[in-house]
């Protein structure tokens, strides 16, 4: 956003259009002890633009980032690399034209390559149909839920232990005024295999549940078989959401809908996006064909005109903006559809052998790291299995790790303590993720903090 300064006669005529007598009516709501009571220390005042921009600069530069240190912070948000190919597609005019494709004449390249980012999403997660696009994978676990109990008529979610918990939070929050039952549990940080708890789930299953929710490769980074699981949902009557946080995983490992899942949630950051403080990220939500009237957002098909020409629009689109609401299956689907372009740009530049190369490196670099790891006295790597992530537990607790390790330039990872605050069992375990951009330096670098750190 540019820098766009205003006169004092610029605000008094502003304040007079809207009939507000002060800057301070318009924040009348915002409680008092919430306000400033003045400027913010250190910003320039009464500056012009590039002096404004140098000083924002020099304060920015006092961050440590994901791309001036090494970096290995994964649980739900990766540093890979997007190639400069995919920025430059994604700005030509035949996608950016219509960025919400409610008229198919004059939006075929965005209804195209949202035809094109499905059937992509689809067969990466085994699965018959994927929507075109969700917000970010916590609101499309959550929809998932939704989803499940129209199905089965059913209340009931239990969740494993192994989801990411701010994924749960969002599912808590979003159910907090509706009589869903959303069962979860802490998890046990157990040697090779942290996180994971099929038997603990397969026991909760009852005549009441409507899904099972299970993440995989799960928080810890332990990726396991989802197929006893689904067998036992399906026998109950219940469906299988399986979530996936890092979609590279994918090129290297079975597909949820291979082993049985009913419903594949995710989050597609991983391919076309960057870190982005956050967001804007990609929820990505596929199903089977049978439950594909009851799935959330819209759907992008292909036809051909009275002339007999290939052609795109939206066939289905169960949302409040085109039915009547109480027939719409959600709202939290309205448009991420500049990142599933990136999404799908990088998707196709990469190419089958491509994403299974990528994912191959990320693995390999990942298993490199750990066995290097393991000799540090002081950690023990839990993992037995995992993809580019893995959990590392500590002689100590790890929140203040992270912390050294930052002030020695290595940004090392994310403590349980961090996610689960209050949680003595996990206060001593780090989550650290290895991609493509690490390099040796990088993995030398977070080796010699570490051997400081804990000595």
């Amino acid at each position: 956003m540019r820098y766009l300064p205003l006169s004092q006669p610029d605000r008094e005529a502003m304040l007079a259009t809207i009939g507000a007598a002060s800057i301070d009516e318009l924040f009348i709501d915002v409680p008092e002890a919430a306000r400033l009571d003045g400027p913010i220390a250190g910003l320039p005042m009464h500056q012009g633009e590039l002096s404004v921009e140098r000083a924002l600069g020099k304060m920015a530069g006092r961050n440590l980032t994901a791309s001036t240190a090494p970096f290995f912070v994964g649980c739900g948000a990766y540093k890979h690399h997007v190639p400069a190919s995919v920025d430059h597609i994604i700005q030509r005019g035949e996608f950016l034209t219509a960025y919400t494709p409610y008229q198919p004449e004059i939006a075929q390249g965005t209804l195209q390559v949202l035809f094109e980012f499905q059937s992509q999403v689809a067969r990466l997660l085994g699965m018959d149909v994927a929507n075109a696009s969700m917000y970010d994978g916590s609101t499309a676990m959550t929809e998932a839920v939704f989803m499940a109990r129209r199905i089965t008529r059913r209340k009931k979610a239990v969740v494993s232990a192994g989801v990411h918990p701010h994924y749960t939070s969002v599912l808590k929050t979003l159910t907090r005024f509706t009589d869903d039952v959303v069962e979860t549990s802490v998890p046990v940080l157990s040697q090779d295999a942290p996180g994971h708890d099929l038997e603990a789930l397969i026991a909760a299953i009852d005549s009441e549940t409507s899904c099972v929710i299970v993440q995989n490769p799960n928080l810890f980074g332990h990726a396991t078989d989802l197929t006893p699981l689904a067998d036992a949902c399906h026998k109950a009557g219940a469906l299988l959401i399986a979530v996936v946080t890092e979609v590279i995983a994918m090129g290297a490992m079975r597909s949820p809908g291979d082993m049985g899942a009913d419903i594949v949630v995710g989050e597609g950051q991983s391919l076309g996006a960057g870190l982005n403080f956050g967001g804007p990220y990609l929820g990505l939500f596929a199903t089977r064909d049978k439950y594909v009237r009851q799935m959330p957002g819209r759907l992008c098909g292909e036809t051909v005109d009275t002339q007999g020409k290939r052609g795109f629009v939206l066939t289905l689109s169960t949302r409040e903006q085109h039915i009547r609401r109480e027939k719409a299956t959600s709202n939290i689907c309205t448009n991420s559809g500049l990142i599933a372009l990136a999404f799908s740009v990088h998707m196709t530049l990469l190419g089958e052998k491509g994403l299974r190369h990528l994912a191959a490196l990320n693995h390999a670099r990942a298993v490199q790291l750990a066995e290097r790891l393991a000799r540090v006295p002081g950690v023990t790597v839990l993992n037995g299995s995992f993809f580019n992530e893995f959990t590392l537990l500590f002689d100590t607790e790890a929140r203040p790790v992270v912390r050294k390790l930052a002030e020695r330039g290595v940004l090392g990872g994310v403590s349980l303590g961090r996610l689960y605050p209050g949680e003595a069992s996990l206060k001593n375990a780090m989550i650290l993720a290895v991609t493509e951009t690490a390099t040796d330096e990088d993995f030398n670098a977070l080796e010699d903090a570490l051997d400081e750190v804990l000595a």
